[in-house]
């Protein structure tokens, strides 16, 4: 396991983008809970976020690609809407330990 960082570096309902080791993820925080995937679009393998860690919609309810529109659920990664529908994002293994989040890559 790999240190990425400490818990309170990702504000609530946020999400920040890595880099560990050459595989692009990125971090979401909703109600406390963290959630981990890589920054992949499954529908055409490309980064998610239009800026740096602008990887929520406008609400901060869902995950969005900014190359077409498609949402996945923050909870799960499972597309909801767009190309991919019946898809989802890869999950990153990862564990929050005395105040720091770590990743398994």
């Amino acid at each position: 396991m790999k240190q990425l960082c400490h818990y309170s570096d990702i504000e609530e309902s946020s999400a920040k983008g890595f880099n560990i080791e050459g595989t692009p993820l990125f971090v979401v925080k909703k109600e406390g809970a963290v959630y981990v995937y890589q920054n992949l679009c499954p529908h055409l393998s490309i980064p998610l976020e239009y800026a740096p860690n602008q990887f929520l919609d406008s609400e901060e309810r869902f995950i969005i690609c900014s190359n077409h529109g498609a949402l996945f659920n923050i909870e799960n990664g499972a597309c909801v809407s767009g190309p991919c529908v019946d898809d989802a994002l890869t999950p990153i293994q990862h564990t929050v330990k005395d105040n720091c989040i770590y990743v398994n890559i």
